[in-house]
């Protein structure tokens, strides 16, 4: 057994990433991140753990290979840090954490960092991000499996390289899925790319908000179809890679023509989204597909640039809406384009193939924070903030199918005092001081929802295109 402080690093485990450790002296370490499997061009994901500490043992690590120049360490980014005895993730204070370029490292991007290791018997660990692993996922799918909930189907769509799950969850109520219903489906799918782990987080709060007694959750399962893929490159993610599946393919470049073989995943999640988009009993409304950012902030959306202007003004209206609802997503942040480079991407070829009624986006979330109070205060997300922008994305969805009138409001028959109430309290109403999603009010009898027509979700479709007319006007003039 090495002598205390003599530290040992281990990154084999499930997301593990550490390739490779130099000792410089008894308080100064290069580390190296491993490329992702079978492509060494990704070098962003590192998660490791260190142990045989000594007590107030101090040392200065230099992660030394990063292959992005630009990164949100320069923004006040910072890794993540727990021991066996402190389970819950902590950042360290920015304040100790350099990003810079090194001419000892052939100019490579270096991230260095003190660390004073206070407990002699813990095991610490290290990490870029938030992990969410397979293995979680698998364990949190079982659990609600359990549940036995008629509105929740899990199957298995396919097997990966190494032989690991695709989930295909289906969230409706049972009569929906009848064969002579007509179903309007919203098709999600996670973590393409296996080191962007917000993106899990906020695919379960989705599913959770969905899977809820909440009277939103309750009207969206009796009318639309989710159909939910949460994690589309199982063993990348597995692996610890950042980018790339086991054998080095970007899934999300490789739309156009996915291999059985190769990329099993993908071939299988499209052939399925082209089956439901060729079925006379489906219509495709949404394909959102879930991303992390590794240099903006807040959550933001990218969508499709269409030559038909009502098509490509429809699109703007649900970003909008997800505006409304989540204090951080921005609409600054958010864009529509056609950039070759995107050209594989789901968002891009979906885009193009799918029917003209089908809405098609990568929904962004930052790795580290996002602005309020017009951008003078940053507010680091955690897990809970990531499962919250999932939970708005379904009441944006909510708010969407009601705005175009795809969800009617159903009568109910409220008692007097509570119609008397309502008129009472329209007098001097003020919609805009409301705060965001969470005091948003859908009361419920007997299952039925009614709707304020106070909200945003009461504006035409046409006002709404031309404020997003208006705003990407004044943005190009900047």
């Amino acid at each position: 057994m090495p002598r205390k402080g003599h530290l040992i690093f281990d990154a084999c485990f499930e997301c593990g990433n550490l390739g490779r450790v130099d000792y410089i002296t008894e308080y100064e370490y290069d580390l190296f991140i491993r490329p992702d499997t079978c492509n060494p061009r990704f070098r962003v994901w590192f998660n490791f753990t260190v142990e045989n500490v000594k007590a107030d043992q101090r040392v200065i690590f230099n992660i030394v290979n990063f292959s992005k120049t630009k990164s949100l360490y320069r923004e006040g980014m910072s890794p993540l840090v727990k021991s066996s005895s402190r389970p819950k993730w902590q950042r360290i204070p920015s304040k100790n954490v350099y990003y810079y370029r090194c001419p000892d490292h052939r100019k490579n991007y270096v991230m260095s960092f003190p660390f004073a290791f206070d407990k002699e018997g813990d095991t610490y660990q290290f990490a870029y991000c938030y992990p969410y692993s397979y293995t979680r996922m698998q364990t949190y799918l079982a659990a609600i499996e359990k549940r036995k909930l008629n509105y929740f189907d899990r199957e298995l769509l396919c097997l990966s390289v190494q032989q690991r799950k695709l989930d295909l969850l289906t969230i409706s109520a049972p009569e929906n899925l009848e064969p002579d219903v007509k179903q309007r489906v919203v098709f999600v799918t996670a973590r393409v790319h296996p080191g962007e782990t917000p993106a899990s987080y906020v695919c379960q709060g989705l599913i959770d908000f969905l899977l809820s007694q909440h009277p939103i959750a309750k009207v969206l399962r009796d009318h639309v179809v989710f159909k939910i893929v949460p994690m589309l490159n199982p063993d990348g993610v597995y692996l610890g890679n950042y980018r790339c599946s086991l054998m080095g393919f970007d899934l999300n470049r490789h739309w156009h023509e996915p291999s059985p073989w190769a990329h099993p995943t993908l071939h299988a999640n499209k052939h399925l989204l082209m089956d439901m988009n060729a079925s006379s009993k489906m219509d495709v409304d949404f394909y959102i597909d879930i991303h992390a950012h590794s240099t903006l902030m807040n959550g933001f959306m990218y969508g499709n640039v269409y030559d038909d202007p009502v098509r490509y003004e429809k699109q703007a209206v649900f970003p909008r809406l997800m505006c409304a609802n989540a204090e951080d997503f921005s609409m600054m942040n958010t864009s529509f384009n056609r950039d070759a480079m995107k050209a594989g991407t789901g968002r891009r070829f979906l885009g193009g193939i799918l029917d003209e009624n089908s809405l098609c986006y990568t929904l962004e979330v930052s790795f580290f924070c996002y602005a309020t109070n017009g951008g003078s205060t940053l507010v680091p997300y955690d897990e809970e903030g990531y499962m919250r922008l999932g939970r708005n994305l379904a009441k944006t969805c909510m708010d969407y199918y009601k705005l175009t009138s795809l969800i009617q409001p159903k009568p109910t028959i409220l008692p007097l005092n509570h119609t008397q109430r309502r008129k009472g309290s329209s007098k001097g109403h003020r919609s805009e001081g409301r705060p965001h999603s969470e005091s948003r009010q859908y009361q419920s009898l007997r299952a039925d929802v009614v709707y304020d027509n106070h909200s945003l979700s009461a504006q035409s479709m046409n006002s709404m295109a031309v404020q997003f007319r208006l705003q990407h006007r004044d943005i190009h003039r900047r």
